[in-house]
């Protein structure tokens, strides 16, 4: 038995959770939210008890040192050595890295060298491998790539109409990412439906700050709405999702930003957050709508509107769906979204039972309707648990 931790971290969060393994015994979970904004929140259960904090947390390495403060403060384990094996979700792997891998110098230099590829995500993820390296070293350390389930998807569907030696020379494609995520609860809709995955067409929907929608069929991944960057697809928190290239150029020769300013705009002042003017928050938005604000309105109507978009597209190129999945932060808890989602694709027999969408239950869908729609609560870091455990059975590290 040891004690196994999975860390997840996002854009401006950092789940956690640390299991007993191999029998996948959750010991503590927890999530820090708002890192870097005002009001961060740490929440963290255990041992039948759980605590909130709302506390200022600048950035991802301050998260880590505040956890294993906590961590030993509340005695969920007596001495950080008893944690044998880290493993950590990083977003973009590029080319290089197609599956987990232990960490190293090299392989930090070589998530360094596509951070630009994912800005808002590698920093974030170095910061914390390199944190937990400083603080535990004596624990293994594995990476593991949000890229490497969409290593699947066909030529057709990663190449970008550019000149092919862009390609060739400097690997310019569509990766996609959340694929913890979508491989995670691919196979747990499977189960819930009792149905064999190799037989199934599902779409999931991984929605939070960030967001992606990705086409599986027999349980590979055949399409994905994020691209050679997560900043590609969908509109999220504050990025801007797919826009007309041009408007790049134009932003640049007309209106006077510089390259970095219009990056940076992209990144980190799009989204929901620049459409609504309010919030980076589905939460905040959806409270502004009910009190009638239009643009946080018209920040939900967009949103779920691109969702359909890359939904119906999916289902057309899968020639039909099984199954639609809603996921993570927004997706699981969201009756709104859902109900905004699933109510402008009737014409593809998917329905949504109000009672059970407003419960949160797993299957929100009415009665034997060819289309299941459910709710698949995600869980990557037991998926990256079960990766560093693997590293961790072997006899040298």
């Amino acid at each position: 038995m040891q004690k196994i931790m999975a860390i997840n971290a996002g854009s401006s969060s950092l789940k956690f959770q640390i299991f007993e393994m191999p029998g996948e015994e959750v010991i503590v979970k927890g999530l820090i939210e708002r890192i870097g904004l005002p009001g961060a929140i740490f929440n963290m259960s255990f041992q039948n008890e759980k605590m909130k904090e709302v506390c200022k947390i600048e950035n991802h390495g301050e998260a880590v040192e505040i956890l294993l403060d906590q961590l030993k403060k509340h005695r969920v384990i007596k001495n950080l050595s008893e944690i044998a094996g880290v493993g950590h979700r990083v977003a973009h792997g590029g080319e290089e890295f197609v599956s987990s891998c232990i960490v190293t110098d090299e392989v930090v230099k070589g998530i360094e060298s596509v951070a630009s590829l994912a800005p808002l995500h590698n920093p974030a993820n170095i910061i914390g491998i390199k944190t937990f390296r400083d603080l535990l070293p004596d624990a293994i350390s594995v990476a593991v790539f949000d890229t490497a389930f969409h290593q699947t998807i066909p030529e057709e569907n990663f190449l970008y109409a550019l000149p092919y030696a862009l390609y060739e020379k400097h690997h310019i494609r569509k990766y996609g990412f959340h694929g913890t995520s979508h491989q995670y609860v691919a196979g747990k809709a499977a189960e819930v439906l009792d149905k064999p995955l190799e037989k199934l067409k599902i779409i999931s929907c991984h929605l939070g700050n960030g967001a992606s929608v990705c086409a599986i069929e027999g349980g590979k991944s055949v399409n994905t709405s994020m691209g050679f960057t997560p900043n590609a697809g969908l509109m999220m928190g504050t990025r801007s999702g797919t826009i007309d290239a041009t408007i790049i150029p134009y932003l640049v020769d007309e209106l006077g930003y510089s390259l970095d300013e219009v990056v940076q705009m992209m990144s980190t002042e799009s989204g929901v957050l620049g459409v609504s003017g309010i919030s980076s928050d589905f939460r905040d938005i959806e409270i502004a709508a009910g009190e009638g604000n239009s643009r946080a309105l018209l920040t939900l109507r967009m949103f779920t509107g691109q969702i359909c978009n890359y939904i119906g597209a999916y289902a057309s190129a899968m020639n039909g769906c099984d199954a639609l999945l809603f996921t993570a932060g927004v997706g699981e808890n969201s009756p709104l979204i859902r109900k905004m989602v699933t109510e402008q694709l009737s014409y593809l027999g998917v329905t949504c039972d109000v009672t059970k969408n407003n419960a949160g239950d797993m299957i929100i869908s009415e009665n034997n309707q060819a289309v299941k729609v459910c709710i698949i609560p995600t869980n990557e870091e037991l998926m990256i648990a079960r990766d560093v455990e693997n590293y961790a059975k072997q006899p040298t590290r």
